[in-house]
């Protein structure tokens, strides 16, 4: 075994990722303050190639050192936006046929590894700010909420983690059938 180097890897331009085919997914930050949980985020939709991210309220936008620092160029790969209210970008894409996914906990919510997309479905999700979650507002618009099961002491992951392993699971559970 030998660690692969960059140019072994395979992984495709900045070009060539604009113009390949997305995962019918797109997210939205809701309010999240940690530019490096920003930054993290749109790394995480280069590696799955997320269709789109949707950056509102308080959430830094790009060019900015600090997303870059976590980011490592994905924000040149990823198409992205601001919207300045959360629930705007929400309720549009609601119309235009998402199904509107928050990463909350919730009287409603399920477990993330019972939740199985449906070929052809578009899907938005929205994580929330780092201490108050989604907002009641985009809560009142969602179609399902999903939570990560977690078993330790504390009630809650880093966005970036938590982006990270929900992307992961509708990527694997989209492309790799």
């Amino acid at each position: 075994m030998k660690k692969l180097k960059l140019e072994e890897l395979g992984r495709i331009s900045v070009d060539q990722f604009r113009e390949s085919e997305k995962i019918p997914v797109c997210i939205v930050l809701d309010n999240v303050r940690s530019l490096h949980n920003v930054g993290s985020a749109f790394r995480t939709a280069d590696a799955f190639r997320i269709e789109k991210i949707f950056l509102t309220g308080i959430t830094g936008t790009p060019p900015h050192r600090e997303i870059h620092k976590t980011a490592l160029g994905s924000t040149e790969s990823v198409a992205w936006e601001y919207c300045e209210r959360p629930e705007v970008i929400v309720a549009k894409l609601k119309e235009e046929n998402y199904q509107i996914i928050i990463i909350e906990q919730t009287t409603e919510s399920k477990p993330l590894q019972s939740f199985n997309p449906a070929t052809g479905q578009k899907y938005c999700l929205v994580f929330g700010n780092e201490v108050l979650g989604v907002s009641e507002q985009v809560i009142e618009l969602a179609n399902l909420a999903l939570e990560i099961p977690q078993s330790g002491t504390k009630h809650s992951l880093n966005i970036s983690v938590c982006v990270g392993i929900v992307a992961w699971e509708l990527f694997s559970k989209l492309t790799l059938k």
